[in-house]
């Protein structure tokens, strides 16, 4: 499962990231990303990716991912890694490391 077949088309984007964007009632037990900032966390990566001109990675508002207690989170596809982004530097963070340079900013990675 997951696995890339030869005959699958060319991937679309090199890295397609997720950010939760979802919003419960106020006090709810599990909160939510949107209630951490995750709105303006998106708004800021969208504009630094294309502010850096990188190519080929798409950010998107998702709704729920189910991480609530662990947000602001955003996940990035192909890859399938998890982030806690709580912080405009965080985010500065993933983006040189993890689509710059290729690698991850382990201290900001979601546990399994």
């Amino acid at each position: 499962m997951g696995e890339r077949l030869p005959s699958d088309p060319a991937l679309y984007y090199d890295t397609h990231i997720f950010v939760c964007g979802n919003r419960r009632p106020e006090g709810h037990k599990r909160g939510c990303c949107a209630s951490k900032g995750s709105e303006k966390i998106r708004d800021y990566m969208k504009a630094r990716v294309k502010e850096l001109g990188i190519a080929n990675v798409r950010v998107n508002q998702s709704g729920c991912l189910d991480r609530c207690e662990l947000g602001p989170c955003a996940v990035f596809y192909t890859e399938g890694v998890w982030y806690r982004l709580d912080s405009f530097e965080a985010v500065d963070a993933v983006i040189q490391k993890h689509l710059i340079e290729g690698g991850r900013v382990e201290e900001l990675m979601l546990p399994e």
